[in-house]
C-alpha cells in the first residue's frame, strides 16, 4: 500500500530494546484474517484502575467539533459508529458501519507537537478516533486525513494526571491495517499488513526489530513470557502466523479471543517493583466483515455484542448508550439492551 514508511531508518540491536523497554499501562491489538474476506480486530484495554467504559452508537449525519476553541475542525459524520467511551468522555476506539477500526494504545514516548505544530486548528484526543470513524471507509482514506495534519492534537489529563500519550492501529473491512505514532510533532504512518500487532512501547519500528531477534530463536522452543510490552507483542505476533485461518465468524472470533488471552494481564496481578503493571480490564473483538462489535470486560462471566448492520444509522436517528456497569449477565447480542442518549461530553 502507498502509506509504507521508513522503517529501514530505524536500526536497534534487539538486546538493547529488550534491556530498556518497560510500559506501565498495558494494552494489545492484534488484527487476524481468514479466508472469505473476515478480518477480526481484537484489542485488550489494560489499566491499574478500572476504567469505566460505555458503548455508543452515533449514526450519519451529527454535526461535531474537534474542540472548543474557535478555530476548531468542524465536520458531518459520513458514517455510524459505534465507539468505546471511557468515563463517558473520551472515544477510546470503535468501528463504524463501513468496517473501519481505529485503537488508541498507550505509547509513553508519545509527544504530538513541536513550534510547528502549535498553530493549528486544536484537535482533542476525547474525539479523535471519532473524527477519524466519523468521516473514513479505508485505512487508506483515514491515514491521507492524518498525513494533511492540519490539527494540533492535545487531550485532558485523567486517573490523577496521567497524560494521554497514545498510538493508534487503523484496520479496515479488507484488512488493511497502518500504526500511526507522533515523534516530537511529526506523525509517522507504517504499513502493518504483514505484522498487524501493536502493544505499547517501543515504537512499532524498533518493535518490529526486537521479534525479529525472537523470530531467529524459533517461537516453537522458547518465547518471552513476562507481561511488558515487547513480550507481548513477540507472542501475540508468533502466534499469530501459527494459528488456524478460517472464514467461519464464531471459530475466528474464539482464535482471535484465545490470541488475546495470551496476551492480557491477570486480573489483579501486581509485580512489588512495578507498582503500575496494568491488569486487563476488557477486550474488545471487532468483527469487521459482519460489523459485529463485542465486549469481553474481566469481571463478567461472559462476551456480549452490538450488532451494528441491524442498527438504524440514518440522519436523525438517536444516539444510544450500552452502559456497561448494567452488562455483568449479559451474553451474545445486546442490541436490546441499548437505550436512546444524550451525546457523551468530550473530555476536551
Amino acid at each position: 500500500m502507498k502509506f509504507n514508511s521508513f522503517l529501514a531508518g530505524a536500526v536497534i540491536t534487539a538486546a538493547a530494546g529488550l534491556a530498556s523497554a518497560t510500559d506501565a499501562e498495558a494494552c494489545s491489538m492484534i488484527a487476524y484474517s481468514g479466508p472469505d474476506s473476515l478480518h477480526i480486530v481484537g484489542r485488550s484495554l489494560d489499566w491499574k484502575t478500572p476504567i469505566p467504559t460505555n458503548l455508543y452508537v452515533y449514526p450519519r449525519g451529527m454535526d461535531k467539533v474537534s474542540s472548543p476553541e474557535p478555530d476548531a475542525i468542524r465536520w458531518t459524520s459520513r458514517y455510524g459508529a459505534i465507539y468505546a467511551v471511557g468515563y463517558d468522555g473520551g472515544v477510546t476506539e470503535g468501528m463504524n458501519e463501513k468496517g473501519l477500526v481505529v485503537n488508541s494504545l498507550f505509547c509513553k514516548g508519545t509527544v504530538y507537537e513541536n513550534t510547528d505544530t502549535k498553530g493549528r486548528s486544536p484537535m482533542s484526543l476525547s474525539v479523535f478516533v471519532a473524527w477519524l470513524l466519523d468521516q473514513n471507509a479505508t485505512t487508506q482514506e483515514a491515514v491521507d486525513v492524518i498525513r494533511r495534519h492540519d490539527f494540533s492534537i492535545s487531550g485532558a489529563t485523567f486517573d490523577s494526571g496521567t497524560a494521554p500519550t497514545l498510538h493508534w492501529a487503523i484496520t479496515d473491512a479488507a484488512g488493511h491495517t497502518a500504526v500511526v505514532e507522533f515523534d516530537h510533532g511529526t506523525i509517522n504512518i507504517f504499513d502493518a499488513d504483514s505484522l498487524p500487532v501493536l502493544t505499547n512501547d517501543p515504537v512499532y519500528p524498533k518493535m518490529l526489530a526486537i521479534n525479529e531477534y525472537w523470530t531467529k530463536i524459533g517461537g516453537a522452543d522458547m518465547l518471552p513470557g513476562t507481561v511488558k510490552s515487547p513480550d507481548r507483542f513477540v507472542r501475540a505476533a508468533y502466534f499469530l502466523r501459527h494459528v488456524e485461518k478460517t472464514g467461519n465468524a464464531d471459530l475466528g472470533l474464539s482464535i482471535c479471543r484465545s490470541l488475546l488471552m495470551n496476551v492480557s494481564v491477570p486480573y489483579q496481578y501486581e509485580v512489588e517493583t512495578e507498582p503500575n503493571v496494568s491488569s486487563t480490564q476488557w477486550r474488545s473483538f471487532a468483527n469487521n466483515r459482519d460489523l459485529r462489535y463485542y465486549f469481553d470486560i474481566a469481571t463478567n462471566p461472559g462476551m456480549f455484542y452490538v450488532d451494528l448492520g441491524k442498527l438504524q444509522l440514518q440522519p436523525g436517528a438517536p444516539v444510544l448508550k450500552l452502559d456497561t456497569s448494567k452488562s455483568t449477565d449479559w451474553v451474545g447480542c445486546a442490541n436490546g439492551h441499548l437505550r436512546q442518549s444524550a451525546p457523551f461530553s468530550p473530555m476536551y
